[in-house]
This record gives C-alpha cells, structure tokens and sequence, in this order.
C-alpha cells in the first residue's frame, strides 16, 4: 500500500524532479533512462560470465593437460634418441664389449643431461636376450622391488612387434599409467627403453589452482550480483519515498502560493517548481530557464538582477530579501518577496537557492490601507474645523493642521503616541468660559462646550466616546460669531479705516510699481552693458592673443638664434646677456598671456577636458624636471614621497599645469636653501596631494584673497616676487573643475602648504554633480 501511495504521488513531483536535474550530471541523466535495462540486463549478464568462466576453466584444464603429455612425450622421445646415440658412440670406440658391458651402469648416469631427469621416470638398458644391463635409477632398496618388476614388466612389452619407435601409453601392471619409448642399440646390441610414470600427477596441481580460481570469481560474483540486487531495490524504495515526499512538497507550495528558485550564477540557469509556474500562468516545463527568460518578466523599475548578480558573485552580499513585480501571462503583475542565500556546492559552482512567495494580496490589502487612511487624513485635514483622536489611554492618534495651528503645537508634540498631559504642557489649551446645555439626546460620555484660547479666539468644542474608549473631539472656529457683535457697534468706523488704508495701500502701490519699473529699467541696462562689456572682454582678449603672441614668438625665437650664435658672434658679452633677458622675459609675457586666456575660459565656462587614464605619479615626476633647474639655482631641497603607481582619471594637461603652478610657487617665494616636499596618498576615492615649502609664508588676512584672479600677497608697490597672479587661481578653478578641493595653510616665516584633494575618477564625479 505504502508503494501503491508513493507511486501515485510522483506525478506531481515533477517539479521538484527539474531541481534534481539541475544540479546532477549530464552522465547521471543517462544514467538514469538506462536504469530499468541495467536493473534487467545485471543478473542476466551476471550467470552469463559464470558459465563463461566455468567453461573456461574447464577447457583451461583439458588444454593445460594436453600440453603436459605433449610435451612429456616430446622429452621422453629427446632422451631416448640422445641415450640411444651416446650408447652407440660408445660401443663403436670401445670394441671390448665385456668391459663396456661391466662399466654400463657406471656410465649411464653421466649420459643422462639435467633436464632428462624428472620424478617417476626410469631408464633401462638391456641386453639382446632382454637381461637388463643399466638402469636409473639404481634401486637399492628391497622394499622396491615391486616396483622394479613393474617397470621390467613394461619394458617387455615395448619389444612386441608395433610397439617400438614412439611413444606409448602403458598401463602398468599395478594399474597406473605411464609413457614409454624404446630405441635399439646396434652397438651392443641391445635396447634403450624410457619409461615416465605418475603422468596425472604433473599437471593436476596446475588444473586444482585453475579450478579454485574460477570458483573464488564465481562466488565473488555472485555475491556482487546480490549486492547489486538489493542495492537496486533499496534504491526503488527510496525513489519511491523520494517521489511522495516531492510530491507533498508541491502540494504545499501549491497551496502555498510560493514557489522555489534555484539559479545556477555559473551557468546563468534557473530553476522553478510547479508552483512558480502556475502562479504566472506560464505552462509547465521540466527544463531550466535561462536568464534572458526570467529578466524578461521581471519588472526593471524593482529590481535589477544583472546587478544583483554582479553582487553575489563578487561576494559583496551572501543573501537577497527582495520585492518585485513579475508579469503574468495575461498581462497583469504578480508581487513576489524573494529570499534566498548564496550557498557553494561541491563543483557546481555557485547557486543562489530561496523560495518566493506571492504578496500580490498582502500588497493590494496595504495599497488600500494606504489609500483609505490618506484619503481618511486628506479628508480630516480638509475639514475646517480643528479635529483630535484619542485612544483609550489618553494618547494622541490623529489631528490635523487646524488643532495643531489654533494649539501652537511643534511638530515633535502631534506624532502618534504622544500622552494628553505631554500635549497640554507644550501646547496652548483652551480656557472653558461658557458650557452649553447638554441635551438627553446625547451619547453617555458625549459633551459640547465653548472654550476661548488665550489668543482670545473661539471655539466651539464637541466631543464623543469611541467604541474603543477613546474619544474624538472636533473644534470649530466661532471667533468671528462671538466677535460679529462688536463688528456691527464698530462697523462704521471699520470702514471709514479700511478705507483710509486702501487708498493709502493704493498710493504705495503705485510708488512700488513706479520704482520696480525704474528698477528693471535699470537692470536691463546694467544686463547689457555687462554682456557687452564681457563680448568686448572675449574679443579683446582673442585678438590680444593673436596680436601678442605673433609678435612674442618672433621676438622669442630671434632672441634663441641671436643668444646662441647662429649666424655668428654679437660682438659684445652684454649683448649675449641682453638675448638672454629678452627671451626671458618673452616667455614670462608668453606665460601670463597664456594664464589670462585660460582663465578666461575658465570664467566663460569653455574649459573642456579632456579625461583619460593616467598615473599621477609619473606627471608629479614631469613637473618635477620643470621646476629642478629653478630649485637647483637657488640650492633647494626637494622631497617626494609617492606611494607608487596612482591611477587616476582625469585632463592630462591640466592636472600638470595645477602641479606645475603650485610647485613653481612653491619654489618663488621659498628662500635659497630652502625645501620644498611633495607627498600623494591614495584614498578610497580620492587622492590627496599635499606641497608644502619653507618659504616666507602668507598673513591670515591674505589667505581669504588668495585663489582670485591677479590677487596676490604683496601689492604691486612692495611686491618683492614677479608674477601676474593667476597662477593659483588658474589651478584652484582646474581643481573644481575635476571636482576636487584645495586648501592652504600657512604661517609667516614658517612655510605654506597646499592640499589639493582629487577624485580618482572625475567622470563618476561630474556624473553625480550633474545629477544634484
């Protein structure tokens, strides 16, 4: 029965199958479809590899013994020809027969080689009469001498007629068998005869070990057979077991209303059961769902899985609690809460695995909460009167603009909780002057009363019991009811005054509009008065730009051929020295033209840059052989510390003009054998770069000014130190273009230090400042 009720449940277990065959092999799959063959086929193929290795064995053995006799034939024959020769070779050279006859036995021994010699072999020599001559071996014992005869025995009957020449199969007269063989010997004349009994013997140890290997397998086999039969069943069972428990796990996520996930990250594969399926109105599959599929119905606006994703596999999270909109088939979106956990399998990479539950009801029964209880409040604070809820503790549920107005509550006095003693206290509570007559009409705990605030306003208070002891209590503003009296007696004069007032409210008026016209009168003109004055600005510093830079090149690149001789000697030394001060000076004018056009792109907001990659470090190196010659004439002392490579994406060109102006700063107003120390830091967005010298410092009342156009410490009647001024203001304005910051310190006499703070990347940087 339980079978039966297993069985019945593996129809809806299909999904949780799909799971299974996400996470198992491609091999196990098939492993799988050829199951219920292999279940069959085992046992079959099992009696068929014992036949074959009884069969085998058995034709082992017959073969094995066939070999042995052959081969036993082979050295009996070998033997007897090799007796035979030596026998006849010896009586041709030895014509004394008696001698030889008498020595025989001594000699046969020798004759015999070492692989002639084997257990139950005999060797005779007799005479032409059939008198044994020799034998081996030499039987001295008595009790053999049964055995002795047995073999005479057989070496008579090799001298009958057809029994000479091969070898034969005897019995032997106590009913063993042997091989024998004759040869005759002309020399003696005489017979050489070669006996081997105990032929069964040789090779039946050989046959035993062959038989007792086959019957070890055999039985070993067997019990694989039966390992492997009740394995398979015991895995039926538990397929069977697996099959209702999936299958109750789909009827209650069915019911349930949830479904699982099971996404493969590695792979991009994702796994749903049944119930996922169902709750989308999507058919059945058994497959995996790829990503383009599930992105497909998400909603974007919720959530975005690509990040998540990322997220998960970098490891910055391990888990996701999410809520997101998925799209049913007919068209409408289902709300789904997602909670899963990261967990690493055994060389299936990464799965993210959770269960997703439909709130599509909790979501729509919390928009209508939601949406009753705004339009409850929008209506509550529409009303014009001052409304309070309180609960059953004398706390605070709800109130809206009026009361909170009329009580000069703060906002912290109406959040919801707030005790009734605490609201008196920080509050202006009405003072009870006049109490209406209650009528028997009224609930029990229900009362109305007219209260007047210490703004000596008006209310008209009535209140009533909730069912759930609390109580709720609605004010109305009759302040212009109680005062409508004194209105009437002082009407006449209210509107001769209000009549006053408008005349004289029309008279400012009417100067106010007169000024306000002069006024926008005037700003158009300064408007553009300041734009022409800005376009002539442009133009003149284009053409001066133009203007000034030819002629400077002509007199900066004459200068470099006069000062260094071209076309021959000047003459005199000083006028070596004059090309010297005039290309000089021709780059400094250069310098101060090019720092007032920057500037005045910077100002227009024309400055582009240009962001790339670059390592930061090797263009403070750059800026450091542009300003060693100045340093190295007055004997300072520079100092770096960088913290190796520093990436940083940024203007290339103006990151070495903001280094180059502050470095030659630094070197200017720092006295000779001084120092000047660069050091860079990586942050984890920024990086800092920090210039300090030992120069002659800034006054604190100088340091607000610094950083604006042509502003400089020393005025142009004192200045001790050449400069246009713009050098610092052109690298603060290229360090806010990047995004950054610079800040100075410094101290008179003691030294000045720059800190300018750069984002590693200036196109997230201005990304997020275009978007505040």
């Amino acid at each position: 029965m339980a079978r039966a009720h297993a069985a019945s449940a593996c129809v809806q277990s299909d999904s949780i199958k799909g799971l299974a065959q996400s996470i198992a092999k491609p091999a196990y799959h098939r492993l799988l479809i050829a199951e219920p063959a292999l279940r069959r086929a085992v046992p079959t193929l099992i009696v068929a590899f014992l036949i074959t290795i009884f069969f085998g064995a058995f034709v082992q053995v017959v073969d094995q013994g066939r070999h042995k006799r052959a081969s036993m034939k082979r050295d009996v024959s070998a033997l007897a020809d090799l007796l035979a020769e030596r026998l006849d070779h010896i009586g041709t050279i030895r014509p004394e027969r008696a001698a030889s006859v008498e020595r025989l036995q001594n000699l046969l021994p020798g004759f015999i080689p070492s692989w002639g010699i084997a257990a139950g072999r005999h060797v005779l020599v007799t005479g032409a009469d059939g008198r044994i001559l020799a034998r081996v071996p030499i039987e001295a014992v008595l009790g053999d001498a049964d055995r002795i005869l047995d073999v005479i025995s057989a070496a008579q009957l090799l001298t009958l007629p057809g029994q000479q020449g091969g070898v034969t199969d005897l019995i032997l007269p106590n009913g063993g068998t042997a091989l024998a063989t004759l040869r005759l010997v002309k020399a003696l004349p005489g017979q050489v005869i070669v006996i081997q009994e105990k032929v069964e013997s040789l090779w039946g140890s050989d046959a035993a070990l062959s038989v007792t290997l086959s019957a070890t397998t055999g039985f070993v086999v067997l019990i694989l057979g039966f390992a492997f039969h009740w394995q398979s069943t015991r895995a039926r069972e538990g397929d069977l077991i697996n099959d209702a428990v999936r299958g109750r796990i789909d009827t209650a996520l069915n019911r349930g209303r949830c479904g699982l996930w099971d996404w493969d990250l590695s792979r991009g594969r994702i796994f749903w059961s049944q119930s996922m399926f169902t709750m989308l109105g999507l058919e059945s599959r058994t497959d995996l769902l790829t990503f383009g599929e599930v992105n497909a119905l998400v909603k974007s606006d919720d959530i975005d899985l690509f990040a998540i994703a990322d997220q998960l596999i970098s490891a910055k999270i391990n888990h996701i609690d999410q809520t997101f909109r998925m799209q049913h088939t007919n068209g409408h979106w289902i709300w789904l809460r997602v909670r899963c956990e990261l967990n690493q399998g055994a060389g299936d990479g990464l799965h993210l695995i959770g269960i997703a539950v439909d709130i599509t009801e909790q979501k729509s029964l919390a928009e209508k909460t939601v949406e009753a209880d705004l339009r409850l409040r929008d209506a509550i604070e529409t009303i014009p009167e001052a409304f309070v809820l309180w609960d059953a503790e004398d706390r605070l549920v709800l109130c809206n603009s009026h009361f909170q107005r009329l009580h000069r509550l703060p906002e912290s006095a109406v959040t919801p909780g707030t005790s009734y003693e605490t609201v008196i206290e920080v509050g202006s509570m009405p003072e009870v002057r006049t109490r209406l007559q209650e009528t028997s009409a009224q609930a029990p705990g229900a009362r109305t009363f007219e209260a007047q605030l210490d703004d000596g306003s008006w209310l008209h208070i009535s209140e009533r019991r909730t069912k759930d002891g609390g109580y709720v209590s609605v004010g109305t503003d009759i302040t212009r009811i109680k005062e409508h009296e004194q209105k009437l007696v002082d009407n006449d004069l209210r509107l001769r005054a209000t009549v006053i007032d408008l005349k004289r409210s029309q008279t400012t008026l009417e100067a106010q509009a007169i000024e306000l016209a002069d006024l926008a009168q005037k700003y158009s003109e300064e408007k553009n008065r300041a734009e022409e004055a800005n376009q002539t600005k442009s133009k003149f510093l284009a053409n001066m730009s133009h203007e000034l830079r030819t002629p400077l090149n002509a007199i900066i690149g004459f200068s470099e051929v006069m000062g260094s001789g071209m076309f021959g000697s000047l003459g005199s030394e000083k006028y070596a020295e004059y090309c010297h001060d005039i290309l000089t000076s021709g780059h400094y004018l250069l310098e101060v033209i090019n720092d007032i056009l920057d500037m005045s792109k910077i100002e227009a907001g024309r400055m582009k840059l240009d962001l790339e990659t670059l390592d930061l470090s090797t263009t403070l190196a750059e800026s450091l052989r542009v300003v060693s010659g100045r340093a190295d004439d007055k004997r300072l002392t520079l100092d770096t510390d960088i913290e190796g490579a520093v990436p940083i994406v940024a203007d290339r060109r103006a990151i070495k003009q903001i280094i180059v102006n502050l470095l030659s700063n630094a070197v200017k107003f720092t006295p000779d054998g001084g120092k000047v120390t660069v050091r860079c830091r990586r942050r984890r967005n920024a990086v800092v770069l920090m210039i300090a010298d030992t120069g002659i410092g800034i006054a604190p009342q100088a340091l607000q000014r610094l950083g604006r156009p042509f502003e400089q410490v020393e005025s142009q009647l004192t200045k001790t130190y050449h400069g246009s001024g713009l050098g610092l203001a052109i690298a603060k304005s290229l360090v806010k273009l990047h995004g950054g910051s610079m800040k100075l310190r410094s101290r008179l006499d003691t030294g000045t230090v720059v800190c300018v703070s750069l984002p590693r990347d200036a196109k997230v940087k201005a990304k997020v400042s275009a978007a505040a």
